[in-house]
């Protein structure tokens, strides 16, 4: 059976935590209970100790316990037990006593079991029981598969809600830890990722197509902030093979203020790393922001084009001025590069909002703008390939794949690959 990591503060919710162990073992999994409590004596005896923990973190438990709310004091206490269980839980994994990790908790107890599960590899079955799970879970999410499962009732003792609650999710998480069916993967095909957003998708299914036929395994990234996030955190991991940069869209969003940012270093790990990479400018025309009474005033304007998308998304077009400095982060992320890289330029459109012959945001000016502004500040040794085509076209996508597999082939030469 497999070994479940029960991640939680058994001074207050030793109760709890107490109920999912037998349940666990009751059904023959393996337990190990670390115990991250800094108020007072656990419930019951952990197989980890608090103290551990806390040394762990680089302090003693003594000196992390606190009197007042309302000082630093719990915070920083419970950042240091955070770094404990982080690194327990990474030994526990690598010893091959991790097959799956639970944790239950309110906002303090979700951040510390949350930052030891953001450090296990995507696979690791991770559920977390929260009280914060029906409010913007980003912080506790990252770019991991964590398995967020709302609580209800604050988890605070057992009751005729709460044992069906932690019933299921223990059931949960005994499915997920003791599923051993063999998946049917080719491992040794080389992983290339792919940005792609709802107005890109025609063009990114087409690469898709192109590069399964020619041997490659495809991952595809939602380029809304988080997406682009953790395509730069796998290229970092190694996990990534080759990049087709297909939407860039979130540049504009870490720019103009948008919603779907993916952080200052978006669209420099390929190059850092030195993966061949082929990049195309995909929907930088598009600025997000959420329902349409979000759009702050100065984007609220009778001169800018604005789409909703959805009742929950609402997109501004960019202008002229906004698409020429585009342009130019682009290039100067670009301009990293340590390994083969080429740009493609779709000329009649960046996504299906400019898809000819009457596209909403056609604006061949602000464009050009954008064109403008990657030639002028791009590397000289960085080709730039310009096509008549939109994005979605198959010629355009036929185009990106044809020229990654040129790179390819040139950074393998000699290589077996």
């Amino acid at each position: 059976m497999a070994t479940i990591v029960l991640i939680g503060s058994l001074d207050t919710k030793g109760r709890e935590y107490d109920y999912v162990r037998t349940y666990l073992k009751d059904a023959g999994a393996n337990v190990i209970v670390v115990d991250f409590g800094i108020l007072g004596t656990p419930f019951f005896q952990p197989d980890i100790q608090a103290s551990e923990v806390a040394k762990e973190g680089g302090a003693n438990l003594e000196d992390l316990r606190y009197g007042r709310e309302g000082s630093d004091t719990r915070a920083k206490a419970l950042s240091i037990m955070e770094i404990g269980v982080t690194r327990i839980v990474q030994r526990l994994y690598k010893e091959g006593n991790c097959d799956a990790v639970f944790g239950m908790g309110g906002s303090g107890g979700s951040s510390v079991i949350s930052g030891a599960m953001r450090s296990l590899p995507i696979g690791i079955p991770k559920l977390l029981v929260s009280t914060m799970a029906s409010g913007n879970v980003s912080g506790y999410i990252g770019t991991r598969d964590i398995c967020l499962m709302y609580s209800v009732t604050d988890i605070a003792g057992l009751n005729r809600v709460s044992r069906k609650i932690l019933n299921n999710a223990a059931a949960a998480i005994l499915g997920m830890a003791n599923n051993k069916r063999k998946l049917n993967v080719i491992e040794d095909r080389p992983l290339i990722a792919i940005t792609m957003f709802g107005i890109t998708t025609p063009g990114v299914l087409r690469v898709i197509e192109r590069l399964e036929a020619e041997g490659f395994e495809t991952i595809v990234f939602h380029a809304t902030g988080s997406g682009g996030k953790a395509m730069e955190e796998m290229i970092q991991e190694g996990l990534i093979d080759g990049v087709i940069d297909y939407t860039t869209s979130e540049l504009v969003d870490e720019y103009l203020g948008g919603i779907f940012s993916a952080g200052p270093n978006r669209l420099e790990s390929a190059g850092r790393v030195g993966i061949p990479q082929v990049v195309v400018p995909g929907a930088m025309e598009v600025l997000n922001f959420g329902a349409r009474n979000t759009v702050p005033d100065k984007y609220d304007k009778p001169e800018r084009k604005i789409i909703v998308h959805n009742p929950n998304v609402c997109a501004v077009r960019t202008n002229k001025q906004e698409s020429y400095e585009l342009g130019k982060i682009f290039a100067s992320k670009l301009n990293l590069a340590k390994g083969p890289t080429a740009i493609l330029l779709p000329l009649k459109g960046l996504d299906k909002y400019e898809q000819p012959p009457d596209g909403p945001w056609i604006d061949p000016e602000a464009d050009r703008a954008l064109f403008i502004g990657i030639k002028e500040n791009i590397r000289k040794d960085i080709p730039i390939f310009e096509y008549e085509n939109n994005i979605n076209d198959k010629d355009f996508a036929d185009a990106a794949v044809d020229k990654f597999i040129e790179l390819w082939k040139k950074a393998h030469q000699g290589k077996g690959n």
